[in-house]
């Protein structure tokens, strides 16, 4: 069973950076699954933040995040990243990583089978 291991939150001021990183074990196939980040600020629902390919030629963003936020996958490490700059307020939320084997990039939740325990952001103003 598949595992995602996530840290690198944290609190920080408002134009700053942070760098999250996700970690799977327990499967052989990490560089086959489709990697994403999500969030979930506190009574909004789960929102899909970015998402990149398993070879990591493509990548997806939300529109609040493009230009500040980069996704990237290190296969032989089995470790996905989501850089974050020029970090905003509304920001603000739980960061979770996530893994389908469903090809193509996915923004639905519903379809990530793997998702890690979280880590907050908060982005102070």
């Amino acid at each position: 069973q598949a595992q995602l291991v996530e840290s690198g939150g944290g609190l920080v001021q408002a134009g700053g950076s942070l760098r999250l990183s996700c970690t799977m074990s327990g499967h052989n196939a990490f560089s086959r699954f489709v990697k994403a980040w999500f969030r979930q600020a506190p009574g909004k629902d789960r929102e899909f933040v970015a998402g990149i390919s398993w070879t990591g030629n493509t990548v997806t963003y939300t529109d609040s995040v493009k230009g500040r936020f980069t996704i990237s996958r290190d296969n032989a490490k089995n470790t996905q990243y989501l850089q974050m700059n020029s970090l905003k307020p509304e920001d603000t939320a739980v960061y979770y990583c996530a893994a389908t084997l469903v090809d193509g990039i996915r923004n639905n939740p519903n379809e990530y089978n793997y998702w890690g325990q979280g880590t907050q952001v908060t982005v102070s103003s």
